[in-house]
């Protein structure tokens, strides 16, 4: 993977703060854990931050918390957290899927355009 985004750099330093965020993302999703998904994406993206363009210590912070925000995004039922919120909320898992995983799908993206914002204004 690493290989990958070093080839590819140039298109992914065009996603810019993004790439941090989806990548978490895709990783939250695919095996439900917050916590996997930051240290996993931290460091696949430790290496690589030169070279995404990602250097200043403001686009550093701005990267952790894009990771943060991509890591808390879509909560479903391979997530320890899904099962917390719709059993206290007192939910079937099918309403935890309309509530539970559409609004951590909103938060995550919300999340990632204030950040986003923030770093057109501390580059």
């Amino acid at each position: 993977m690493v290989g990958f985004i070093t080839e590819n750099a140039t298109v992914l330093q065009a996603i810019g703060i993004f790439f941090p965020f989806i990548l978490a993302a895709i990783l939250k999703t695919a095996q439900g854990s917050s916590t996997v998904a930051i240290t996993t994406t931290a460091g696949i993206l430790a290496p690589l931050m030169g070279v995404l363009g990602l250097t200043s210590p403001v686009m550093a912070a701005l990267t952790v918390m894009a990771i943060g925000a991509g890591a808390m995004t879509v909560s479903h039922a391979n997530d320890s957290y899904f099962w917390v919120v719709t059993n206290f909320g007192e939910m079937e898992p099918q309403q935890g899927y309309k509530t539970q995983t559409m609004l951590t799908l909103v938060l995550g993206i919300a999340s990632m355009a204030q950040i986003f914002l923030l770093s057109l204004i501390f580059r």
